[in-house]
């Protein structure tokens, strides 16, 4: 099994975000739904949970949440689908010196289960800063910020809410007998690769990006025919194999999503009859060839759209692909990247009831980083995963190795 090298152009330096000072919590404002009061046309009230550090409040460059040319009282909310354990929080506010400035005052307030309640805390007001509320302890599914406006509209570039670290399986605490290998893992990535960090279409940036999702194309590169059973069947497979990798994760030192839900939005091939179904639960793209194979749209692609934005797409931006799952007829061994994965179609169909399809589940490792060890074995352990020919299914050893990526890159992500 080979992977195929990151493009050099890919391999830009990018400013990470630091850590915040309180270790010890972690932000779970990704992981919530952003809704608002109001927002003007061309704002956005995704701006407020996006991950994105702020440069100052006068942000020309990133989204931003603003209520022109509402007035008064306008407020910014997360919803979460469970309940969160929540102590401070943090807002930085949009002003651009114009229609738009920072509050006359501010709060938040929490849901009880039937009404908002005030949270008690100092709220300080400043431009190009964070500025923080810390409060006792409060469990709720909303976190509301309530904005009284002043000499303008209001406006938010982002919230960020903290939950304090239970411990335990949250945190980084790999096996003893780990700790060894993983160091080594990780000093060999970042002396291999030019710029592990600034590498920014990971599987970790895919999936952050969607707020927890993921979304294939299937690249049929194969003359037999699909019936819908089996395109179904290749779905499901791939969807079970994706969870396996989400899986390690879950409940894991920030990790934001207890699932990522998987979803196939297209199929490109070179002839329409050969794909057996008339439904339009997925896009078709025929004839559209590329690296002598089937692809769907590029302007549907991240890998070709790495800002996230999908204007030329054909349904927009809810019918973009983030990876491809390339299935070639006579192909043997697998690759990977941040494109996708390839592997045998004849493999693929013969295995779809496989518990572990281990090939795929290899490449989907190369996917969200993860190395081959060809010519090289991490003290202390033998035979893995990533470590081709020598385990069938995701053991220990890779878990780790692949909670380590997230480690490594989470501050990136404002977590």
């Amino acid at each position: 099994m080979r992977r195929l090298a990151i493009p050099p152009l890919l391999l830009l330096m990018t400013l990470l975000f630091p850590l915040r000072e309180a270790a010890a919590d972690t932000n779970v404002a990704r992981s919530a739904t952003p809704s608002a009061s109001y927002t003007s046309a061309w704002e956005s009230v995704a701006a407020i949970n996006d991950g994105i550090d702020p440069p100052r409040s006068n942000d020309t460059v990133n989204r931003r949440w603003g209520t022109w040319p509402q007035t008064g009282t306008q407020w910014a909310e997360l919803t979460w689908a469970s309940a969160q354990t929540l102590r401070s929080a943090d807002v930085y506010f949009f002003d651009d010196g114009g229609g738009v400035r920072v509050p006359a005052s501010w709060k938040l307030q929490y849901w009880t289960g039937s009404a908002y309640a005030d949270i008690s805390a100092s709220y300080p007001v400043a431009a190009d800063t964070y500025n923080t509320a810390s409060f006792a302890q409060v469990s709720t599914t909303r976190l509301r910020v309530v904005l009284q406006s002043g000499q303008g509209s209001v406006g938010l570039l982002e919230v960020r809410a903290f939950a304090p670290d239970t411990g335990g399986t949250s945190g980084w605490n790999p096996p003893a007998s780990l700790v060894t290998p993983l160091d080594e893992v990780w000093r060999h990535v970042e002396s291999t690769y030019s710029n592990p960090y600034g590498f920014r279409n990971y599987g970790w940036d895919q999936i952050m990006a969607n707020r927890g999702s993921i979304n294939y194309c299937v690249r049929w590169d194969s003359s037999a025919t699909v019936t819908a059973a089996q395109r179904d069947q290749i779905h499901a497979a791939l969807a079970r194999q994706f969870k396996k990798w989400m899986d390690v994760m879950a409940g894991h030192n920030g990790w934001p999503y207890a699932d990522v839900p998987l979803k196939v939005v297209g199929w490109a091939v070179r002839d329409r009859a050969q794909l057996q179904w008339s439904d339009t639960s997925v896009d078709v793209y025929v004839n559209n060839i590329r690296e002598n194979a089937p692809q769907c749209a590029e302007p549907c692609g991240r890998f070709f759209n790495q800002g996230g934005n999908y204007p030329n797409c054909p349904g927009g931006a809810s019918h973009h692909y983030d990876m491809s799952l390339w299935l070639t007829a006579g192909f043997s061994g697998g690759a990977g990247g941040d494109w996708g994965q390839r592997v045998g179609s004849e493999y693929y169909l013969s295995n779809l009831n496989t518990a572990n399809m281990h090939i795929l589940l290899h490449e989907i490792g190369h996917s969200f980083g993860l190395d081959d060890f060809y010519d090289w074995t991490p003290t202390g352990v033998c035979c893995f995963l990533m470590k081709a020919g020598s385990a069938t299914s995701i053991t220990d050893f890779d878990a780790w190795m692949f909670r380590d990526w997230w480690r490594h890159l989470k501050s990136r992500y404002g977590l």
